[in-house]
């Protein structure tokens, strides 16, 4: 997440964000929404527009905003059969909602004609709980999908996961009253860009050089190097308006000294390094900062 990095991010921030020269912000990979959620408690900007293509990160967006008791329902019924068991009957309860959520996943996503709005809305009320429930009991509160579009990561070992936040849950809610939420490519936000927006691009990330996850990236990503040189002539055309743009990737640089890729992909623009805690790793020595 951007968390760690919000000091670095806001300091390079464009100086009409303050002033409220800059009034849209647009982040169209928005994530976690670390940058977002920042941005829209301190500074004067006067629309929001977020998205991304993950389907079910813009329902839990939409349902955080606009039904949230009806979210927090749903989350206190799951933490409280979750919660009072043993670890082994904790994972019997994760590995049944993962098996769910993979199975119900495209009747949500495609069959809402015929439903009624409330049956819909109960649904994705529904389904955002168990995406929360998912994340907060999953090991590392890593988001990882198959092939098939099938969530895939394995039941985590805490003590007390905080399946039911709910103060931080209604501050998200708060923050999210008056913010487009749209679900797509990042092309969408297109037609949104002119000289008075900021624009924050957080792709997934190329994985590092000279390492297995790098090897497996090259056969079977979604987002693969093409995808990346895609993203950075759109950016170019952004540019091309006079919006106020930031990006952030990987650092190719910190196992291969000669893999310029970013570099060349993005010479006519300021490149700043930074670090950053690499915290998702199955191995605790496989942690720590980096470029």
């Amino acid at each position: 997440g951007k968390r760690q990095l919000l000091k670095e991010i806001d300091r390079l921030l464009p100086e009409g964000i303050r002033t409220g020269e800059i009034t849209r912000y647009i982040e169209p990979m928005v994530g976690g929404g670390a940058v977002f959620f920042h941005l829209v408690q301190r500074y004067p900007i006067k629309e929001f527009f977020i998205s991304d293509y993950n389907w079910d990160l813009f329902v839990a967006f939409r349902i955080i905003k606009t039904r949230l008791p009806a979210l927090l329902h749903e989350l206190q019924a799951l933490a409280d059969e979750y919660l009072p068991l043993s670890h082994d009957d904790r994972a019997i309860l994760f590995y049944r909602v993962r098996d769910e959520y993979n199975q119900e996943r495209p009747g949500l996503k495609f069959t809402k004609r015929g439903r009624s709005r409330r049956r819909m809305q109960d649904a994705w009320a529904r389904r955002a709980a168990k995406t929360i429930f998912l994340n907060r009991t999953c090991f590392n509160g890593l988001y990882r999908v198959n092939s098939r579009g099938d969530f895939n990561v394995p039941h985590g070992r805490y003590r007390n996961p905080p399946i039911l936040d709910e103060a931080n849950l209604a501050s998200a809610s708060h923050a999210l009253q008056g913010v487009h939420v749209s679900c797509g490519s990042y092309e969408i936000c297109g037609p949104h860009v002119d000289t008075t927006t900021f624009v924050y691009l957080d792709p997934p990330y190329r994985p590092l050089p000279n390492t297995p996850s790098f090897t497996d990236y090259a056969q079977k990503s979604s987002f693969g190097d093409e995808d990346q040189r895609t993203l950075a002539a759109f950016y170019a055309e952004l540019d091309a308006r006079d919006a106020s743009l930031m990006l952030s990737n990987s650092d190719p640089h910190v196992t291969d000294e000669d893999d310029d890729f970013f570099d060349e992909l993005y010479s006519d623009y300021r490149i700043r390094r930074v670090q950053a805690n690499r915290a998702i790793n199955s191995v605790g020595s496989g942690r720590g900062a980096i470029s």
